[in-house]
């Protein structure tokens, strides 16, 4: 089977991916600036019954700051899966954090193209992450949003347009290029549904400012499954929708949790709008955003979800 080189491989959508590449008999290689370490915590950590792999997992040190891929990892892979990047609701964004979220995204895809400019390699195409913050809030039109959509002015959009350009120079090298925008990803291993989940465990169903804001989600599973499908289809190059067919909105996605965990025993309460402009600052404006997005042409791909609706993803994920 192919190699598949990730970076960002560490977090949970890489995590998650290595499973299920190994899972389907391909080999891995995830870059870190400290693989041995990376190595020790993966082994540790990861789930050993959810899946019996027939592929292997190798780790490879690259260095952003320093320019530096190992050349024997890049000259083994068949494919480029790039994940890279700071996390954007980790920290409140000050105008420091701001660029570090920007360069983490802009300077790891200039890297990935020089070294495929200067070392020898057998690359075939690069699978990139982007995320549906290219878009702004809903327009009164009522229209979804759709790849063809140009991206919002302001900091999200901007940094995803940086990020795509930054990456698409890699199409010069005769390499196929596929970006993929990701919608909210629901994962029991971190990320939005932790969150969800935290006041839950206290009774309390969080439901941000009016609850009415639409939400462009995808089960981590499906997520996987779509950066597979883009090794897989050749036919697929340029930008991509990765969300499920179906949205919810805040309101149904914190009840539909709280239900799963608790039953009927919990209180529902809204956060003032205020308050998380207070708590959150400049980033509140993603929480509060409504944003419709449209996955037709990822399905006409042949890409078939198999958690459609948040309540099947909800099921399964909390049971």
């Amino acid at each position: 089977m192919p190699t598949v080189l990730i970076t960002g491989g560490t977090g949970m959508i890489g995590t998650s991916l290595s499973r299920h590449l190994l899972n389907q008999g391909y080999d891995v290689i995830i870059l870190s600036r400290n693989p041995i370490e990376t190595a020790s915590v993966y082994r540790t950590t990861s789930p050993q019954n959810s899946f019996r792999p027939s592929g292997k997992i190798f780790y490879a040190r690259w260095d952003i700051e320093k320019n530096i891929i190992d050349s024997q990892a890049l000259a083994q892979a068949d494919y480029i899966v790039h994940l890279a990047g700071e996390g954007v609701a980790k920290k409140r964004w000050t105008k420091k954090r701001k660029e570090e979220i920007r360069q983490s995204r802009t300077k790891s895809s200039e890297l990935l193209y020089h070294c495929l400019c200067t070392q020898p390699n057998k690359v075939k195409a690069i699978i990139s992450a982007s995320a549906i913050g290219w878009y702004g809030p809903d327009k009164a039109n009522g229209k979804p949003f759709t790849e063809e959509n140009p991206s919002a002015d302001d900091f999200l959009g901007q940094t995803c347009k940086a990020w795509e350009e930054s990456i698409d120079k890699v199409q010069t090298l005769n390499k196929r290029l596929v970006k993929l925008r990701l919608g909210i990803a629901l994962s029991n291993e971190g990320g939005a549904l932790a969150e969800f989940k935290k006041p839950v465990r206290a009774g309390v169903a969080a439901i941000l400012g009016s609850g009415d804001q639409v939400v462009s989600w995808i089960h981590i599973d499906d997520l996987c499954r779509a950066f597979i499908h883009a090794i897989e289809t050749p036919e697929m190059q340029g930008v991509y929708n990765l969300v499920a067919p179906e949205v919810t909105t805040n309101k149904e996605l914190a009840l539909g949790i709280a239900k799963s965990m608790n039953g009927q025993f919990f209180v529902p309460l809204k956060v003032p709008s205020l308050v998380l402009k207070l708590v959150l600052g400049e980033m509140s404006i993603e929480v509060l955003k409504s944003a419709t997005v449209d996955s037709t042409k990822l399905q006409q791909t042949g890409f078939n979800f198999i958690y459609p609706k948040v309540g099947s993803a909800l099921k399964h994920l909390i049971g």
